[in-house]
């Protein structure tokens, strides 16, 4: 594939869209990237000074809070990741929707209808969140005995009203997910294949040099408390945290591109670990650090990772836990944030 083929990633300006369009442009794709403003100079000239930008990456503007822009970007591709999600709804930023849930799967179901209608799409594939796989039961009471694709996280409002930006985050990314899964299966879909690859805690290095989900991961040692706040919900969420290297996020996505019959929901995780470990981790390898001290709770039921699907189809993952963290560490050094 690669050499003259045309793939569209919405959301281009993002930690792991910019990512993947790199690896896109390595492989010898051409590449439609969205973002929501050309004006942006700073995102504007990170794309297009990438490898291999000049000729094969061509910038749109469109934002997911006006679904019918993406339609010129998607027009002639053949693949489209779907990658941009609204993260927090801010009242005032749309009179459309009434919440990011309602954002979110206007913006999935206009992609969707997009690719359908361009004719030249053949798959969808869309980023989504492990936070809509959490191994809870239907009543949210206590947690199965694995987490895989099987999985779906329990949307109750009694659920989650401790924090309304997760409870927002939760249902956006689970219900767009179960809709755009739902174009690959109905007549609606008019043949598109759709796949969705549930991402746990994305760590590593970045293109950006503003924070991302890599923050996330050593919150336990920049006592950064929102940071450390995400880490906690994840584990009280999904039982331990699925963490995952942008660099096998985004060959995990190009894998679902390029693999010639796949479809469905894949997990997208190579390593399943609690805060405690996380903690013992950068203990024994960074002691210049103060580590945030865990209570772990002995109650706790051993819930086992159990999604092989993606490894079943081939996909190799490169970096396991200790690369993961290593490489946060690194990149934070890099930036000054350590």
């Amino acid at each position: 594939m690669g050499e003259g083929s045309k793939v569209c990633v919405t959301g281009g300006s993002g930690y792991i869209g910019s990512w993947l369009i790199n690896k896109l442009l390595a492989k010898g794709y051409t590449v439609h990237a969205t973002l929501r403003d050309l004006k942006n100079e700073s995102k504007v000239g990170l794309l297009k000074s990438l490898p291999h930008a000049e000729g094969k990456l061509v910038l749109f503007e469109a934002d997911i809070y006006n679904p019918t822009q993406f339609d010129p970007a998607i027009q002639g591709c053949e693949y489209v990741f779907h990658v941009a999600t609204p993260l927090a709804h801010e009242p005032g930023s749309s009179q459309q929707y009434k919440d990011t849930t309602e954002a979110a799967v206007a913006g999935t179901k206009s992609i969707a209808m997009s690719c359908v209608r361009s004719g030249t799409v053949k798959r969808l594939i869309y980023t989504a969140s492990v936070v809509s796989a959490a191994p809870l039961k239907e009543d949210g009471s206590d947690f199965k005995d694995v987490m895989d694709e099987t999985c779906w996280t329990p949307l109750h409002d009694s659920l989650y009203l401790h924090d309304p930006f997760y409870k927002d985050y939760i249902f956006s990314k689970t219900t767009s997910e179960k809709h755009v899964l739902s174009y690959g299966n109905d007549e609606n879909g008019g043949g598109l294949e759709v796949v969705t690859l549930p991402c746990g805690l994305v760590g590593g290095d970045t293109l950006l040099s503003t924070p991302s989900t890599r923050t996330v991961c050593i919150a336990q040692i920049v006592q950064n408390e929102r940071a450390y706040k995400s880490l906690k919900f994840l584990e009280g969420l999904l039982g331990k945290i699925p963490l995952v290297h942008i660099d096998d996020v985004c060959d995990a996505h190009i894998f679902c591109m390029e693999t010639p019959s796949i479809t469905g929901r894949f997990l997208c995780a190579s390593s399943y670990i609690s805060l405690q470990e996380m903690a013992n981790h950068y203990a024994l390898y960074y002691p210049e650090f103060t580590v945030k001290q865990e209570n772990e709770d002995g109650e706790r039921k051993d819930i086992k990772w159990s999604s092989t699907k993606l490894c079943e189809k081939g996909f190799v993952y490169k970096y396991d836990a200790k690369m993961i963290l290593d490489d946060c560490i690194k990149c934070a050094r890099r930036m000054g944030e350590l």
